[in-house]
This record gives C-alpha cells, sequence and structure tokens, in this order.
C-alpha cells in the first residue's frame, strides 16, 4: 500500500511481501493447460485437502469460480436461487445468464443471509413447465453486502437438508470464508462435506495478487477444467502465482484476526460521528455505514480521498472500509487523526 495513502476499498488491493515473492520466484512450474504445472498440483491438493474434498481448480478470479460451478451445476434453463444482496447476482455481469443459461431467484434475508424456510418456499414445481427448475441453492459466507457477516453453521445444516429433498445443489461462494472461519473456529472439513462446491478466493484477505480455486468432486472439476478452457481461462506457468496461494495458506489465515480487531475499532472511531445514521454489525474485516440522505456518499469518498484515505460506496449514501493486511496500527492511528479532522 503506499505509504502517503490508506487504501481501505477492498482487501484485493494488498501487494505481496517479500516471503511471497520469493515464494512466487523460486516455485516450480510446467504449463498448466498441459496439466504439468506441479505448483499449481500441489496448491490444488492442498486446498482440496484442506477441505476434504475430491479435487481443486486454480482459477484468474472469484467470479470465475463461482461461474465455473454454476454451469457444472445447472443446466440450460436452470435456476439460482440466492440472496438478493450475493456477488452472483449483483457483481458477476450477468453471468449465469450468459454462462449457464439459466435464471436466479433472489430472496430477501438477513444482512445476506437465507434461511432454509426461505429455500423451501422458493422451489419451484419441476412439473410446471411455465417456470424454471430450481437447481442450485448459492450461499456467501461471509456476505460482503452483509457487512461481513457470517452465516450460522446450523442454518447452513438446514438448508442442505431442503436441498437433498429436493434435488438441488448447493454451492458456497466462499470469497472470504476463511475470514468466517478464524472467528467460528469452525472446521472446513464440515464445510466440504456439506457443500457440492466451494469457491475460494486467494487474493482478499489471504494476501495474494491473484487467484481463487473451485473445490468439488472429480468428476464436477474436471467439468469445470473443459469449461475454464472454453472461458478462456486456461494458463501455463500459472505455478509462479499458486507459490502465492500456497504461501498465503502456510501463512496468513490465523493473522486475519487482526484485520477483523482493525475493523472493531474503526467501527467504534467512525460511530461516533454525527453523520453515521446507521453502523452495520462489524463481524470480521468489512465495515459498512450509512449516511443521512442530505449526505451522499460518492461526497464523503471524495473528501476522505482529498486526505488519502480512499473507500467506496456501496449505495447512494452507505460507505464501505475493508481492512487487510497491509493496514497497520499505524494506519489506523492516521485513520483516526483524518477522520477526526475532516468535516462532513
Amino acid at each position: 500500500m503506499d505509504k502517503n495513502k490508506i487504501d481501505l476499498r477492498s482487501d484485493t488491493v494488498t501487494r505481496p511481501c517479500s516471503q511471497m515473492l520469493e515464494a512466487m520466484m523460486t516455485a516450480e512450474v510446467g504449463d498448466d493447460v498441459f496439466g504439468d504445472d506441479p505448483t499449481v498440483q500441489k496448491l490444488e491438493k492442498k486446498t482440496a485437502d484442506l477441505f476434504g474434498m475430491d479435487a481443486a481448480l486454480f482459477c484468474a478470479s472469484g467470479t470465475m469460480t463461482n461461474q465455473l460451478a454454476i454451469r457444472t451445476l445447472c443446466p440450460p434453463a436452470s435456476e439460482v436461487i440466492c440472496d438478493e444482496f450475493s456477488h452472483v447476482f449483483l457483481y458477476e455481469g450477468g453471468g449465469v445468464a450468459l454462462n449457464a443459461f439459466s435464471s436466479i431467484k433472489t430472496l430477501k434475508g438477513n444482512r445476506g443471509r437465507i434461511s432454509a424456510s426461505q429455500v423451501a418456499d422458493s422451489i419451484n414445481n419441476p412439473d410446471d413447465i411455465h417456470k424454471p427448475v430450481s437447481r442450485l441453492v448459492a450461499l456467501e459466507n461471509t456476505m460482503n453486502k452483509g457487512g461481513g457477516s457470517i452465516y450460522d453453521f446450523q442454518e447452513i445444516l438446514k438448508i442442505k437438508q431442503v436441498c437433498k429433498e429436493n434435488n438441488l445443489s448447493l454451492h458456497l461462494d466462499g470469497a472470504r470464508l476463511f475470514n468466517a472461519l478464524v472467528e467460528t473456529n469452525e472446521n472446513p472439513l464440515d464445510f466440504g462435506r456439506i457443500f457440492d462446491t466451494i469457491s475460494i478466493c486467494l487474493s482478499k484477505g489471504l494476501g495474494c495478487p491473484v487467484g481463487s480455486l473451485l473445490l468439488g468432486t472429480k468428476e464436477l472439476i474436471e467439468k469445470a477444467r473443459r469449461f475454464r478452457k472454453v472461458m478462456g481461462g486456461g494458463w501455463r506457468q500459472a505455478g509462479y502465482l499458486a507459490g502465492a496461494g500456497i504461501y498465503a495458506l502456510d501463512n496468513n489465515i490465523e493473522r486475519l484476526k487482526e484485520d477483523h480487531q482493525r475493523a472493531k475499532a474503526i467501527g467504534k472511531i467512525i460511530s461516533r460521528k454525527p453523520y453515521v445514521k446507521e453502523m452495520y454489525p462489524i463481524e470480521t474485516n468489512i465495515v459498512i455505514f450509512e449516511l443521512p440522505e442530505t449526505i451522499l456518499a460518492k461526497d464523503f469518498i471524495s473528501k476522505m480521498a482529498d486526505h488519502n484515505l480512499l473507500s467506496i460506496a456501496f449505495d447512494k449514501h452507505a460507505v464501505r472500509f475493508v481492512t487487510h493486511l497491509d493496514f497497520t496500527d499505524k494506519h489506523l492511528e492516521q485513520f483516526e487523526k483524518i477522520i477526526n479532522s475532516v468535516s462532513i
């Protein structure tokens, strides 16, 4: 992070540390399209084993892994059930329609988290030819638009039971799943047993420059590998990037708690300001607050940017800060000084 700026737009803005760069530069590589890059294979096996799943596929982005999961699990004219704030619905360019020729049914959950009863009530009658066939439920944990909210694992189990009873698959957009796991101390193996597919992002809190993984059965991952190629997602000496992923999994998971602590500290600083109408509960590394109708988020962001504090608008009157491994205690002190010195 630029020493003159505090960049809290996202946890994707991190730069590799010297040790990660060393792991990248010394990685043994091959050609992943030919299936002979040993570092990619090591990363895929390491991640699959972590969740007790058969196989994994290293991809360029979380959008790609989400879309590959939906494409492999949903034949054309299917319907995906998810929350109205889900990344697969809001931020993936309409990919479900383009890639899977399917539609989405959105539910209004609790800060982005839907319930088993909502899922059960939303499933279409498969004999009704007027409606698409419900095929997949997609959950997001943590939920970005919900302020980094964490799913109750018992509710996930109930959703899984509904899926089993109705022959639906279950996908997890786990872009920030490790943020949830370090807070709840839940076992990743339990998630691997429940979900048909899981998408894991390396380029957010784990600090990699790029990369995500899709986890699933061997058959499903082989199918996804073919679709990845069709999307133009095959890459060659990807082991240099996979080396960063291996380093991140070995070194950067537990330290996510530090990001969460600093996010809570930001929440305390911000909540004292008179221009804060509502502060979302802070569970992980995402801070979202709402401004009154008289203040536009874009104006708040512009003023803060003038003082080298970067954030993004999450609605017309909502602002988001995201902490990450390049945001230190020293930056937190600087953050407080800026917030206290700028008039809104």
